[in-house]
């Protein structure tokens, strides 16, 4: 589950981490994009669309961060993270069978 994984747990540590230039570079472009989109009066079902450029970069996020990094990065750019939540949110409704996918 996405959440768990981005938010950490009780647990997880305030220290501030050594991000790259590109994982700050990725998330900030998402972070802007997000934040328009939302100001625009976008629902998330257009921001879904609207961002499918995006998603490769936040894959690569995804499957580069080391632990704790996501969290750090959904720390500092909160419409990042409300990108992230509207993933996890979709990833949950398809895996519960909510939402209908073509096979």
């Amino acid at each position: 589950m996405l959440v768990g994984w981005i938010l950490g747990g009780p647990a997880r540590k305030q220290t501030a981490m050594n991000l790259s230039a590109e994982q700050l570079q990725i998330a900030s472009m998402i972070d802007a994009k997000v934040q328009e989109l939302v100001e625009a009066g976008c629902d998330h079902a257009m921001i879904l669309g609207e961002m499918a450029d995006y998603m490769p970069g936040f894959k690569r996020l995804m499957d580069t961060s080391q632990r704790g990094e996501m969290d750090e990065l959904c720390r500092r750019f909160a419409w990042f993270y409300h990108y992230a939540k509207m993933l996890e949110s979709l990833a949950a409704g398809i895996r519960s069978g909510a939402i209908k996918v073509p096979k």
